[in-house]
């Protein structure tokens, strides 16, 4: 079964808000990706709104609801009571929580599910009550007693982050190492009954060798390299060739 394609439009966002313009159009480019296969559409709404704006979430859930029914909308952030608000006002399908702070300029680690065990768990079950899966960003070397304590959680799924793996593009034996580390925590995480995202930095080149070492992968999130390719090759097109690399 092939992992499915969140395409996250916070690339295309950043590009619009450098101007006053309207355009690029993140619902028009949403709507272009899941007219050609995509399976949903992820978002990171960043307090100071430097790429997605919060206006930009209903018109992202209405294009859903009134045109695509059966895709799914993600929402990523910090769990600060502003954010779980605006995620709930939203409705989505999933929220996927990451320990970023505001300043950071993207996600670059995972949770310390050990040790923020029980702040997390309150912020899950808050979520869970309004029928949200939630997933949570995971480190790609994860132990079996930081996956175990993810569980604990409540946790339906969490989202490997795959940066690290993505940064060895130049670097075949470095890759084999990040893709070792995903593939053991992957295991792990069937084991525990953990669903298995993942995200970050992922191109069509190396997606193949990440789906074979992660057969369980559920999902994926791109936001960089599918727009990358997009200014390139179109967003239809591309949508198509990154649905292709994951299996």
């Amino acid at each position: 079964m092939s992992a499915k394609l969140s395409v996250n439009l916070n690339a295309v966002a950043m590009l619009r808000n450098r101007r006053d313009l309207p355009w690029p159009s993140v619902t028009a480019l949403g709507r272009i990706a899941l007219e050609n296969g995509a399976h949903g559409l992820t978002v990171h709404p960043r307090p100071d709104q430097r790429h997605i704006r919060f206006s930009d979430l209903p018109a992202i859930r209405a294009l859903i609801d009134d045109e695509f029914p059966n895709a799914e909308f993600n929402i990523e952030g910090y769990p600060t009571d502003a954010f779980l608000d605006l995620a709930e006002a939203n409705e989505p399908e999933q929220v996927t929580l990451v320990p970023d702070d505001p300043t950071q300029a993207t996600s670059d680690h995972g949770w310390d599910f050990e040790g923020k065990g029980n702040y997390l768990r309150s912020v899950v079950q808050r979520l869970k009550k309004r029928g949200v899966r939630v997933s949570l960003f995971c480190d790609p070397d994860a132990s079996r007693a930081a996956l175990e304590a993810a569980k604990a959680t409540g946790a339906d799924r969490v989202e490997f982050y795959t940066g690290p793996y993505g940064g060895t593009y130049d670097d075949p034996a470095r890759a084999a190492e990040e893709l070792a580390k995903l593939e053991a925590a992957g295991k792990i995480a069937d084991e525990l009954g953990l669903g298995v995202n993942a995200g970050h930095d992922l191109t069509v080149e190396n997606l193949p060798a990440l789906a074979r070492a992660i057969p369980n992968l559920l999902e994926v999130s791109i936001g960089h390299g599918l727009t990358a390719d997009a200014l390139e090759y179109g967003m239809a097109a591309t949508v198509q060739r990154f649905i292709k690399a994951c299996g």
